[in-house]
């Protein structure tokens, strides 16, 4: 029997739930839809797109050692997904198609579309789970609703994990190819150029890079990660964010690397182990969001008295914080970072975000389309949770009255300016203290902009529109 892997954020070889089903019940053909006019309708990044394409290439040479062909099929948008994916079926002989579930609107949507086409011809559909740890909507509160506050939630999850630990899932073996051969691929997808080559060596792609890079971090980096994953000059971080979007590496792949890192202590041991843990866990959460709640898809608040925010309408501040030209150091840095590399440290995302929506007091939506059109790790879920968070709109956010001081948060997490130099040469010689807030004859000297905000004051008009808005 022929069966079909439709690959979407699963691009692995390795615990890999759908590609595992599809190999037990027949002989397998991977399938890749490529949607270029969707992927603009949500605003990916061409970085994103280049590493799906570099992915999809390592993985399909991955694949045909197995004698698995991947084929590709392109439509500009997943209202073509049902006639393409059925009318494939049809000539290849397939009698079921797996694939993981992806918990956005729109991708469920398509999906059921998909499901109603194949089932009038007769062919099986299966979703699978293997995008998180633990399955949306089965980690519930005593009164069966999904989790909002982040506490409780991260400790029902703790609980499960211990009691009934992940399996890995191998790779299927060998099978007999299917007569088919697969199909090239593209240098690039229409509509999104190559990123730079800084991008690409930075974000290496395929399954053997990600287990390199997930190795390095568990076999020493994690031991710091609670001490040094807020500096931004240091590499504090374990930088999988892209794999674990694009699904090269499975959450559960990463979590057992943190487990034996600390032998097997989910929430004791090792402060570092237990506080990436920690993270895997806020990243969970927002996919439980993203799936309980189809409305942050749609990108409106969780809070809905924050829909009344009255948001200022200004495009020339907008387009300052876009190209780092606030004349905020740390703020410029990481702008500055975000349009280099495709990404951006953890610890900044927040300052930059709660600058743009708090002190600028401009929508987050915007702020929020910004990364997504730039990140090479962005993800529907958790660049909305951090935005929310960021913004005191969403779930267990940061209350409204917490506005991080940017140049606190620059002398704190940055006190010699290393990051500031890197990424402001203009600014390089300046000593370690007047780097963070030049004064204003360094700053014509050097020919950085002035602030375009007093922080006291913005930070005041923050408090007043947040703290001003009608109950709903």
């Amino acid at each position: 029997m022929n069966t079909l892997l439709w690959l979407r954020t699963d691009l692995r070889l390795h615990d890999n739930p759908a590609l595992a089903a599809a190999a037990e019940n027949g002989t397998v053909t991977a399938l890749f839809l490529a949607s270029p006019g969707q992927w603009r309708r949500h605003g990916d990044a061409p970085a994103k797109v280049d590493f799906w394409l570099r992915n999809l290439r390592e993985l399909a040479g991955d694949l045909g050692a197995l004698g698995i062909p991947l084929k590709l099929l392109t439509v500009a948008h997943w209202d073509d997904a049902p006639r393409a994916i059925a009318g494939f079926c049809q000539a290849h002989g397939i009698a079921q198609v797996h694939a993981n579930t992806e918990w956005a609107i729109n991708e469920r949507r398509r999906d059921a579309a998909v499901a109603d086409a194949l089932q009038a011809d007769g062919v099986d559909w299966t979703l699978h789970h293997g995008a998180s740890l633990l399955r949306p909507g089965t980690v519930l509160t005593g009164k069966g609703e999904c989790y909002r506050v982040y506490t409780p939630y991260a400790r029902t999850c703790r609980e499960r994990l211990r009691t009934a630990p992940l399996r890995p899932l191998p790779a299927p073996r060998a099978q007999a190819a299917p007569p088919w051969a697969a199909d090239p691929l593209p240098d690039a997808f229409d509509g999104f150029p190559p990123p730079s080559d800084a991008v690409r060596t930075l974000w290496p792609a395929g399954e053997a890079a990600a287990a390199e890079r997930l190795a390095a971090f568990a076999d020493g980096v994690i031991d710091a990660y609670k001490d040094e994953r807020d500096f931004p000059s240091l590499p504090g971080t374990s930088c999988l964010s892209p794999y674990l979007a694009a699904g090269v590496l499975s959450p559960g792949q990463a979590l057992r690397a943190a487990l034996a890192a600390n032998q097997g202590e989910l929430d004791s041991g090792k402060a570092g182990a237990t506080t990436w843990i920690n993270e895997l866990l806020w990243r969970e959460f927002y996919q439980h969001l993203l799936a309980a709640y189809p409305s942050l898809s749609m990108h409106r608040p969780m809070k809905p008295e924050t829909a009344a925010v009255p948001w200022r309408d200004a495009p020339a501040d907008l387009h300052a914080w876009q190209y780092g030209k606030t004349g905020i150091p740390i703020v410029d840095a990481a702008m500055r970072q975000l349009l280099a590399l495709g990404w951006m440290h953890n610890r900044l995302r927040m300052v930059t975000a709660m600058f743009l929506s708090k002190n600028l007091l401009i929508d987050w939506r915007l702020g929020e389309a910004w990364f997504m059109a730039q990140l090479v790790d962005g993800d529907l879920a958790a660049n909305n949770g951090g935005w929310q968070w960021s913004a005191s709109t969403g779930a267990d956010a940061v209350p409204y009255f917490r506005v991080f001081n940017p140049l606190s948060q620059s002398r704190r997490f940055d006190p010699r300016g290393a990051f500031l130099r890197e990424w402001l040469p203009e600014l390089a010689h300046l000593d370690d203290q007047a780097i963070h807030d030049p004064s204003p004859m360094e700053r014509v000297a050097a020919g950085y902009p002035a602030p375009i905000v007093d922080l006291a004051q913005s930070r005041l008009r923050a408090l007043e529109a947040f703290g001003n808005l009608p109950a709903v």
